[in-house]
């Protein structure tokens, strides 16, 4: 899972690394591929097409959803569906919502209990439990993170999240859902 790239190439580039070397079925994006929006500095790294170029190469292995960031007019130009709002979708017996966070979040997710929130958005990573038995899980951002945070990602395998520094894969944050869920 990554969020929020913002059209940084090399950020781009090492989730992409990082899914290959893990060996995941898929990598799931949580929105804000391209654009970086009016509040961020452009960056060295700011490189929205060959972002597009390389995202376009893997096309077979992403999920993605739409963030406030990505227009229509970005749909134009990647060849696979970043538009849908959010995806819902069961692994290893969870139940997972997925969105970007700025339209649907913690405060207005109608969840059954139980299910998870997984959404970007804020650009802090967050594992957090809330409403009646549902956990709200963050990734963070690989390109702008906020609160003294490192760019971040995470990995789902055998029903533990374990959200990482981006250059060092180093342990941020991290749940068994099996033990403590």
């Amino acid at each position: 899972f990554a969020s929020d790239i913002h059209g940084d190439f090399e950020r781009a580039k090492r989730v992409l690394e990082l899914y290959k070397s893990e060996g995941a079925e898929k990598l799931i994006l949580l929105g804000d591929l391209l654009y970086f929006g009016p509040r961020n500095s452009l960056t060295e790294r700011y490189n929205p097409q060959g972002v597009i170029k390389l995202l376009n190469e893997n096309k077979e292995k992403l999920l993605c959803v739409r963030g406030n960031c990505d227009a229509e007019v970005d749909q134009m130009v990647l060849d696979f569906p970043i538009m849908a709002e959010y995806a819902y979708f069961c692994i290893d017996g969870f139940s997972m919502f997925l969105t970007h966070g700025h339209k649907i979040n913690k405060e207005s997710a109608a969840l059954k209990k139980g299910e998870l929130l997984i959404h970007g958005h804020t650009h802090v990573p967050c594992i957090e439990k809330f409403g009646e038995g549902n956990l709200y899980i963050n990734p963070g951002s690989t390109t702008y993170p906020k609160e003294n945070n490192p760019p971040s990602y995470m990995i789902y395998e055998n029903g533990v999240f374990s959200i990482r520094e981006l250059d060092s894969g180093e342990i941020i944050k991290e749940i068994d859902l099996r033990k403590e869920y």
